[in-house]
């Protein structure tokens, strides 16, 4: 019996370190949609080269704000500080583990039955959000570059394959 437990504990923790993943992609995407949503939509950014031309012009455009790389690798740098207001959540059946907000952004009243939310939780969160925004920095600027549907679906399972086991995963609403 000591035998078969000690042969499970392996799986537990790749499980566990899997749902993490997935759970910090996922809440990365999340935050980063919502923070490019926050942006006015006429604010822009002069992209080019401010080098002067012979004949006198520059080679620079205005393009917007939003979704630019300097935006986004701005967002990069600081998103992760979010997870401080995720929680997790244990799924009755499965035991799988998925985070969730636990701090609207809007002051709205959430459900946070069956949520933990502790410094463990968040330190783990937050490290993995911010190992995925380092080694995906590129794919995620990409991704997030131009408005697509499904980021999360797209990024986190399969580009990334952080979610290769959770395909099934709900979308949460931020």
């Amino acid at each position: 019996l000591a035998l078969a437990l000690v042969s499970l504990l392996p799986v537990a923790g790749a499980r566990r370190s899997q749902d993490l993943h997935c759970g910090a992609c996922r809440a990365l995407v999340d935050e980063l949609e919502w923070e490019i949503s926050q942006v006015d939509p006429r604010k822009t950014i002069q992209m080019g080269s401010f080098r002067i031309n012979p004949d006198g012009s520059q080679s620079v455009v205005e393009v917007p704000y939003a979704r630019s790389e300097a935006h986004l690798t701005e967002l990069l740098e600081r998103v992760c500080e979010k997870m401080r207001e995720y929680g997790e959540r244990a799924d009755p059946a499965t035991q799988r583990k998925s985070y969730v907000r636990v701090v609207s952004h809007d002051g709205a009243r959430m459900d946070l039955s069956g949520v933990r939310f502790d410094g463990d939780v968040t330190s783990s969160l937050k490290f993995a959000c911010e190992s995925i925004a380092e080694e995906y920095e590129d794919e995620l600027i990409e991704f997030l570059s131009h408005e697509a549907e499904n980021v999360k679906d797209r990024l986190c399972s399969k580009r990334t394959d952080l979610c290769d086991h959770a395909l099934h995963i709900p979308h949460d609403e931020l």
